[in-house]
Parts: C-alpha cells; sequence; structure tokens
C-alpha cells in the first residue's frame, strides 16, 4: 500500500476528495453492506449518520448520489470498496469497522456471489426500494434500543 492517510485530517481530505467527485452527492441518515440471500437481506453493517468515509467510497463504487437506494454488488465491485479506503487504516485515531466488516463479507461471497449497498436518505420517511426500507426498519429499532444508534 504506497498511500497511507495518518491522521484524521487526511481522512477528512480524503472525505472532501470523494464527495467533491459525486454530482449532487446527500449524506445518506445511514446506510449499510448486506449478504442478498434469495429474498432475505442479512446486514453485515449498519450506520446511523456517521463513519463518512465508508459510504462515500460505496456510493462512489455505486454510482449512488442521494436518496434511498441499494445497489447489488459482485465480488469484484467489494473488492474495489474494500482498497479504496484501505489507506485509512493507517490512522490509529479510528477503529475501521466498516472494512472489517466489508473484508468479512467478501471472504464469504464466493464466486457468483452477491452482496448489497444500501442507503436510507431520511429516516423518517418510508423507502419505495425494499432493501432500504429493511435498513430503515432496521436503523429505527437500533436507535430506538441504543440511543448511540448502531454505528458502534
Amino acid at each position: 500500500m504506497s498511500e497511507r492517510w495518518e491522521t484524521t485530517e487526511e481522512i477528512a481530505a480524503a472525505n472532501r476528495r470523494f464527495a467533491a467527485a459525486i454530482p449532487g452527492w446527500g449524506a445518506p441518515a445511514a446506510y449499510g453492506i448486506a449478504r442478498l440471500n434469495r429474498d432475505r437481506v442479512d446486514f453485515a453493517r449498519i450506520n446511523i449518520g456517521d463513519h463518512p468515509l465508508p459510504t462515500l467510497v460505496l456510493a462512489t463504487v455505486c454510482g449512488h448520489r442521494a436518496e434511498s437506494a441499494s445497489y447489488q454488488l459482485d465480488v469484484t465491485d467489494l473488492g474495489r470498496a474494500i482498497e479504496l479506503p484501505t489507506p485509512a487504516e493507517a490512522c490509529t485515531a479510528y477503529d475501521h469497522p466498516n472494512l472489517a466488516a466489508w473484508r468479512w463479507l467478501h471472504a464469504g461471497l464466493g464466486e457468483g456471489g452477491t452482496a448489497l449497498a444500501v442507503f436510507v436518505g431520511d429516516l423518517s420517511e418510508p423507502c419505495d426500494d425494499r432493501h432500504a426500507e429493511a435498513l430503515r426498519e432496521l436503523a429505527l429499532a437500533g436507535r430506538a434500543a441504543d440511543p448511540k444508534g448502531m454505528a458502534g
């Protein structure tokens, strides 16, 4: 790995670069990554209103801009999502739980497996996208049970 973001300021600068490269970017209220198992979605990681770098990376890989939506990721897409923020691991001020979850999911996908990147624009509005609505419901339940949310 040649590039390293060792400080929170370097990560903030990376956030700004990623956001500037996404026309019409609107940060989601919640986002997550999941494994698609037939009709069921198993979320490996949910974030509510925090961890901007991972959401920007997922949006970059998926082409997401704003609102609520879900996107299928194949093994290659998920590998790219893991590779893009890897320089941030040099910053020990953060634990990088999203990268850990993404790597775990990537290892279990196998050839032909499908993951989902899911974004919820506004937790107070139901989503037309069924995967985004599932995430919205989980986020609302998590927020009710834990005032800090599920982002941990």
